[in-house]
């Protein structure tokens, strides 16, 4: 008869073969195995379910044979003494607009990856593509595109009168393809547009999924950092706002920058919300024009276009924006609830805040806005995260339920504490030094921060109490 073959018969016959290869190559043989593998996310399992314990999304896991091949540990690289290392002193390139320059920190920095992200249609592939025109000469760029074809790149350069000989197009999905034929042209910066249409050969996943996304930026974080090319990626947001796929690529790039627009407006603010080499929160300011994005030199003027200076409830602010301040308008409409719920809406500030600084100007400035509903806005769709606006939105308010103007040459700002403190804020001088850049004559300030010498041209009242920045404001 003939032997019964089974499981554990051929694993014991197969152990003297497994012991000899083992012994005489050092590896152990291959052993094909079945496993499930997730197509959003890339995730293994050892038997099929509905639904990826990763990822948890449903009916993503599909059959695959994984074999486990032998391979050899490549050595690494060695650790270096910091004293060997020199300082590099080498200059930043200039992208061809001063607010973009801004905020990068100073410039493009060689072998940086940086991340653009923003709502659909608001200019990110416009942007690139003219810094991209915009760079110095002697840098080759390379501008790859999975979203467009080559005509339609070549029809937005002619509209928007971009020429430059050292920029090279390639209209590809293929990471694999498009790193090789940068390092075959030997290009200084790859602009990736965008960064959910590139795809990975190594993974089965489609592209943009979680696995594709963490894959093709991990790799071209590294081809930047090891072939010393910047890099800018194009990335699409969600309807939340925050860039699509998962949040540790933005914890691989050296920058994330994020688009600002309003649709009403046409202004657009690209803001910096991390970066290595300078800055965070910087901002830029751009606007849209026929001929592609200009840049606006002097912000302030956008957010302190005002129709009737003496018009009651509106007062200036000097916001700290990155490195830089800027003076914006604040207004505020005090009136009669309809509801026994009287309203507490903000734009442009934090809304809980709001009611916060209602509370305290009924307790510590006898204004009683229990039966109001009240309304602010910052001008010029900016928003501002800072205390330092607490002192001019309580103003604006107490101007708006009076019915009385501050006066039109008067800037304010400063935190609010809850006992009705006003406490001070950071970069006090600079910021009245911008007011009196800009023509103001009368600064209501925290009393900590009044300068030792005030600019020329500009009165400066400092206050420790609500009270008394009331009484500066409005007992004139």
């Amino acid at each position: 008869m003939m032997p019964a073959t089974g499981s554990a018969s051929s694993g014991a016959a197969d152990l003297p073969n497994r012991w000899f290869f083992r012994a005489f190559t050092g590896f152990e043989m291959a052993r094909a195995k079945t496993a499930y593998l997730c197509s959003e996310c890339g995730a293994h399992s050892v038997k099929w379910q509905g639904q990826c314990p990763d990822c948890s999304a449903w009916n993503t896991l599909t059959q695959t044979t994984v074999a486990q091949s032998p391979t050899e540990r490549r050595p690494g690289p060695e650790p270096s003494p910091l004293g060997k290392l020199a300082e590099n002193r080498s200059s930043r390139h200039d992208t061809g607009f001063q607010e973009f320059n801004r905020v990068l920190g100073g410039g493009l920095v060689a072998g940086s990856v940086i991340l653009l992200g923003g709502d659909p249609g608001v200019g990110k592939s416009t942007l690139l593509q003219q810094v991209a025109a915009g760079l110095p000469g002697d840098l080759t760029v390379c501008y790859a595109t999975g979203e467009e074809s080559l005509q339609q790149i070549a029809d937005r350069s002619h509209r928007l009168g971009l020429a430059s000989e050292s920029l090279v197009l390639l209209a590809d999905t293929s990471l694999d393809n498009i790193l090789a034929q940068v390092a075959g042209c030997a290009a200084n910066v790859l602009v990736v547009d965008s960064i959910q249409t590139m795809a990975s050969d190594d993974l089965p996943s489609a592209a943009g999924s979680v696995a594709q996304l963490r894959e093709c930026v991990g790799r071209i974080v590294q081809f930047a950092k090891n072939n010393n090319v910047s890099v800018f990626l194009i990335g699409h947001v969600t309807k939340e706002g925050a860039i699509a796929g998962p949040r540790v690529v933005e914890h691989m790039v050296d920058t994330v920058l994020y688009f600002e627009n309003d649709p009403a407006s046409r202004y657009s603010i690209v803001r910096a919300v991390k970066n290595r080499f300078g800055a965070s929160s910087e901002m830029g300011v751009f606007a849209m024009t026929e001929s592609g994005f200009r840049e606006v030199t002097n912000p302030s003027a956008i957010f302190l276009s005002r129709g009737d200076s003496r018009s009651a409830g509106s007062v200036v602010t000097v916001a700290w924006e990155g490195s830089r301040p800027l003076l914006v308008e604040i207004q505020a409409l005090v009136a009669d609830a309809n509801s026994n719920y009287p309203k507490r809406i903000s734009q442009g500030a934090d809304q809980s805040r709001l009611a916060l600084l209602v509370a305290v100007l009924q307790r510590h400035g006898d204004i009683v806005l229990a039966g109001e509903d009240v309304f602010t806005n910052v001008v010029g769709g900016l928003r501002i995260a800072e205390t330092s606006a607490d002192l001019p939105i309580v103003l604006a308010i107490v101007s708006s339920f009076r019915d009385r103007p501050c006066a039109a040459t008067a800037v304010a700002f400063g935190e609010l504490g809850l006992a009705g403190e006003v406490r001070p804020v950071k970069f006090g001088t600079e910021r009245i030094a911008e007011a009196a850049k800009q023509g103001f004559e009368l600064a209501i300030v925290p009393n900590a921060n009044m300068p030792r010498n005030s600019p020329p041209g500009i009165r400066v009242v400092g206050v420790d109490t609500l009270g008394e920045a009331l009484a500066a404001a409005f007992d004139n």
